[in-house]
């Protein structure tokens, strides 16, 4: 398995050499080891009959409550919690209790009144709490520590697990020997701590969030069904109504619904009574949104140019009349403006005049400081991130390695196989930027040295041809006391509708499952919940799972927990920064759709309802053109979006948050999106020439159909933001740097199918659809 370097040709002299050759590395799938699950067995829907918990607990329900009390330890001493005891357990050493990451309050006898909660709410910081062989047989309420990820409770008394609802920031729990605590407590902290993922030193984030969210929306299902079927809100509502109404039902649902197996029916009872209060509640409540619905619904009839001022200016046009009217020529001062002779000799219909002329110069000025006023408002979201992205400075690239890693049979004359995807591997804690890329293309799947140009793995599936990759980040747990370590695993996905899980570190594809019959065409991770995975199939549809951790043998286990229908192909998925577990927004072949996938709270698994955003450029369409493809998606920002249409040859700057603030339409359910500014780029007929975005260095990438590469520097922005219909020219336009390959003659520009940026721009990669990938480098590097 070759890759095969290619000589970089003029414009770029610096690298006329021809470059060295390197031998790809190969990961021969293993076979599954005992205990590790087949494919079939990989994609999880448990039934009810099926659902097994006895794992999850060192001790039976029986055995659990039976004994007494545990004698006190002997050698134990009680010692009083104070600031100058937790600045001696705590590291690293300091005389604050702000700036402590590690607390161990092992082995000290400890109880509930020996942990003063204010005092402790000082670690502000804490990240990892040892509180292992205490006599705690609760946590402290309302103890809120927000960076604590870790806690130690076993070896304990601990019997009310609800008390530890405040550590929601908490990924891994201990409570081994606690005689206490039952499957059904076990269920309950899975849904009171959002982010646990391990417990007890095994890897339960699949069957953690499926009794969050499948599990739960089955009992709300049946819950919704014993309300419908026997209660009803009173009329009128008042506060002791409610309250006797809310006791009642609480009580029919937990007699009534029954689901799941009978060891735990405590764990069943305790949800439903939670959902039920939840469900009473937003029915008794009013909605936000009612009233400005009412007054909406009474405005119908006012003036279309008043009902919706918003939407008439969101629409890039040319500066036409309509535009000359909304800002009118400044009339001219001489006859407004008489000298003092004239003053005195004005009759009363020139005085008359004089005065209306004043008029018109105040009204003017007024509409010109509302239209600025707007103007502003409308741009107010966006000037502080131009304002920080002005301090970057435009990044000079320049070609580096030329490859040829994705050959069918490893053949150098293969210059057809089309590259789809790539991505670089995240960033870890310990490194300051990462210079390895994975690309798929054909039947293999590579990553990449940037700096080396040297394929450190290669990764063959005969008969597949990959399309989407996607990197994640997910903790292995070890076992033992030893802590759960974070590790960079590879998501690959095409053809055979097949995911394929990968751990490049460890040499080994260690699992896969079925996310679609249909081809997949798009993959994307959750950037905040990294075992959260969407995978966009060619059967319309977008289905989230959760691919959960692995143990140190690499077993897993994955469940599917929603499903948006689409209606036409998925072509891109993005997740907004700051919201990535609300809402999703896709490319597709019809257009660009936006999705609320919030699990959990009265939601269900299954979605067809969305809102369509629309851009300008579909009021020119007609018999030959349709610009409803949007094939190039990506958030430049926190609220800036960039995103282009097939055959349109722009890319539109639009705002998240200001588009996603209008009412959708009535009918069509669309808004159309707050365009910022248009971006000049390519006139071209090839779709899927995907784009890019490095939001540290304020920079957009995409590729056309002749090997071109354009690039824009956002601070062009500053200057342009409020033209509407003007774009903006591309900061620089790489050339095609013609690669040579010995004896074969240049390679003529190609399709640049797919562009990927480190978060530093320390390297550019672009794959094309020639099996070439090219490597750009920052030449300040060099």
């Amino acid at each position: 398995m070759a890759c095969f370097h290619l000589c970089l040709a003029s414009p770029y002299s610096a690298t006329k050499h021809l470059l060295g050759s390197s031998t790809a590395t190969r990961i021969t799938p293993t076979s599954p080891r005992s205990g590790r699950p087949s494919s079939r067995d990989i994609v999880s829907t448990v039934s009810e009959s099926m659902l097994t918990v006895t794992s999850l607990s060192p001790h039976s329900h029986e055995s659990s409550r039976c004994g007494s009390m545990a004698e006190p330890r002997r050698g134990l001493t009680m010692e009083k919690i104070t600031e100058k005891l937790l600045l001696e357990k705590g590291s690293p050493k300091t005389n604050k209790l702000e700036q402590i990451k590690t607390l161990n309050l092992s082995k000290m006898a400890l109880k509930i009144e020996d942990l003063p909660v204010k005092l402790l709410s000082h670690l502000s910081l804490l990240e990892r709490w040892d509180l292992s062989g205490n006599r705690l047989q609760e946590f402290p309420k309302h103890l809120e520590l927000p960076a604590l990820r870790y806690l130690d409770l076993s070896d304990n008394q601990m019997e009310d697990v609800t008390t530890l609802k405040s550590l929601r920031a908490l990924e891994e729990l201990k409570m081994d020997d606690n005689l206490y605590i039952t499957v059904s407590d076990n269920y309950k902290l899975f849904v009171l701590l959002p982010n646990l993922r391990i417990y007890n030193s095994k890897d339960v984030t699949a069957t953690a969030n499926h009794m969050r969210y499948v599990y739960s929306d089955n009992l709300r299902t049946r819950m919704i069904a014993v309300w419908e079927r026997s209660f009803s809100l009173p009329d009128p509502v008042s506060a002791e109504k409610l309250s006797s109404l809310e006791k009642n039902f609480v009580s029919a649902a937990r007699q009534q619904v029954k689901f799941g197996p009978s060891s735990v029916a405590d764990f069943t009872k305790w949800r439903v009574e939670i959902l039920a209060k939840e469900y009473l509640r937003s029915l008794a409540e009013p909605k936000e949104d009612s009233d400005d619905e009412a007054q909406t619904e009474n405005n119908d009839d006012a003036p279309p140019a008043e009902s919706s001022p918003r939407k008439s200016s969101l629409r890039l046009k040319p500066l036409t009349g309509t535009q000359s009217r909304m800002s009118p020529q400044k009339p001219k001062r001489g006859p407004s403006t008489p000298n003092k002779a004239e003053t005195r000799a004005e009759t009363p219909r020139r005085s008359a005049k004089v005065k209306q002329v004043k008029e018109a110069e105040q009204n003017e000025n007024l509409s010109r400081k509302k239209a600025k006023a707007a103007q502003l408002h409308r741009y107010a979201h966006v000037l502080p991130i131009i304002k920080a992205c002005s301090k970057t400075k435009p990044v000079s690239l320049k070609p580096l390695h030329a490859l040829q890693c994705h050959s069918k049979q490893d053949s150098s004359d293969d210059f057809s196989t089309q590259l789809w995807a790539c991505a670089f591997q995240p960033q870890s804690e310990s490194s300051a930027g990462s210079r390895l890329v994975a690309t798929c293309g054909g039947h293999s799947v590579c990553v990449i040295d940037c700096e080396t140009g040297k394929v450190m793995k290669k990764y063959k599936v005969p008969g597949e041809e990959f399309f989407s990759l996607a990197w994640t980040t997910v903790l292995m747990s070890r076992g033992g006391s030893a802590p759960s370590q974070p590790c960079s695993v590879l998501a690959a996905g095409g053809k055979r509708g097949l995911v394929k899980l990968i751990h490049p570190r460890n040499n080994v594809a260690y699992g896969e499952f079925r996310a679609s019959r249909k081809s997949l065409s798009v993959l994307r991770f959750n950037h905040r919940r990294g075992n959260f995975l969407f995978t966009g199939s060619y059967d319309n549809k977008i289905i989230m799972w959760d691919i959960g951790g692995m143990d140190k043998h690499f077993n897993f286990k994955v469940v599917q927990l929603l499903t948006l229908e689409v209606g036409s192909t998925p072509l891109h998925i993005c997740l907004p920064p700051s919201s990535p577990d609300t809402h999703l927004l896709t490319a597709c072949e019809d257009g660009l759709l936006c999705y609320n996938t919030q699990l959990g709270a009265n939601s269900t698994t299954k979605r067809s309802n969305k809102m369509e955003i629309t851009f300008p450029v579909y009021k020119m369409e007609d018999k030959q053109h349709n610009y409803h493809t949007i094939d190039g998606l990506s958030f430049l920002t926190d609220d800036v979006v960039a995103s282009k249409s097939h055959t349109h040859g722009s890319i539109y700057l639009w705002s998240w948050s200001g588009t996603r603030s209008q009412r959708p339409d009535k009918r069509s359910g669309s808004v159309c999106a707050v365009v910022l500014a248009e971006l000049q780029w390519a006139v071209t007929d090839v779709p899927y020439l995907s784009l890019n975005t490095c939001p540290g260095r304020a920079y957009i990438v995409c590729g056309d159909d002749k090997g071109q590469i354009w690039t824009y520097h956002i601070t062009n922005l500053q200057k342009n933001s409020g033209q509407i219909g003007k774009t903006i020219p591309p900061t620089k336009v790489l050339e095609w740097p013609t690669p040579v390959r010995k004896g074969l003659g240049w390679i003529e520009g190609p399709s640049i199918n797919s562009v990927a940026m480190d978060p530093e721009l320390h390297y550019l990669v672009a794959l094309t659809d020639k099996n070439v990938a090219l490597i750009w480098k920052n030449e300040v590097l060099s």
